[in-house]
């Protein structure tokens, strides 16, 4: 199912702990692989959302910016300009931008342009061909969340959609879309976070297994 195993526990444990997420298996996994894919090219993840979805954004760029359950030390013989303290401290990464963050790029390009193009401009500034782009919009239909999923197709990047059942618009937008299975706002987001951290757990495996020293 995966490259590796510990992954693929991941992903059992999260259907034993929320069965209704059975009918997302496969796109998980896509999902996951994208990403993969995605981080073994030495590529990047962008991600957009608005509101709630947001606050998942940056939540789930901090599980990947960092160590999430395991401290991902770094190899400082690979990096011998490192001082030992930093090295000691800094901890190895899966790239992803929270597009949420520009506050003043947002803000001036609100006023100045549209509203509803802040996130296409970031992921026509900061995307490149080979990177995925994530769009998180419970009922699938954000104007600015689905602008910015068509111009990462242009850019060349892949596109991720995290949605509610239907999967709205977006999903017609995104090589793939992760429907959970609920259509009020909050129960979606609920969905959402177990989601995420469990391809949060599924790519840390992957890319940071236990080292034998």
């Amino acid at each position: 199912m995966s490259k590796c195993p510990q992954s693929d526990q991941y992903l059992g444990d999260l259907l034993r702990r929320y069965p209704q997420l059975a009918a997302c298996r496969d796109d998980i996994i896509a999902a996951c692989e994208m990403l993969g894919n995605c981080y073994r090219s030495s590529n990047k993840a962008l991600i957009c959302g608005n509101g709630g979805s947001a606050a998942d954004c940056e939540h789930w760029a901090g599980e990947m910016l960092k160590g999430f359950i395991c401290r991902r030390p770094v190899a400082r013989e690979n990096y011998p300009n490192l001082p030992a303290d930093l090295a000691n401290g800094l901890q190895c990464a899966l790239p992803m931008i929270p597009l949420t963050g520009f506050t003043s790029l947002s803000s001036a390009f609100a006023n100045d342009v549209d509203p509803k193009l802040i996130f296409a401009q970031l992921v026509w500034a900061l995307a490149k061909e080979g990177d995925v782009v994530i769009g998180i919009s419970t009922s699938g239909n954000s104007p600015s969340v689905r602008c910015a999923m068509q111009a990462a197709a242009a850019a060349g990047a892949r596109t991720l959609g995290l949605t509610g059942s239907t999967g709205g618009r977006l999903a017609e937008l995104c090589d793939v879309c992760i429907k959970a299975p609920a259509d009020k706002t909050y129960m979606i987001q609920e969905l959402h976070l177990p989601i995420y951290h469990t391809l949060s757990l599924m790519l840390e495996a992957e890319f940071f297994p236990p080292r034998a020293d």
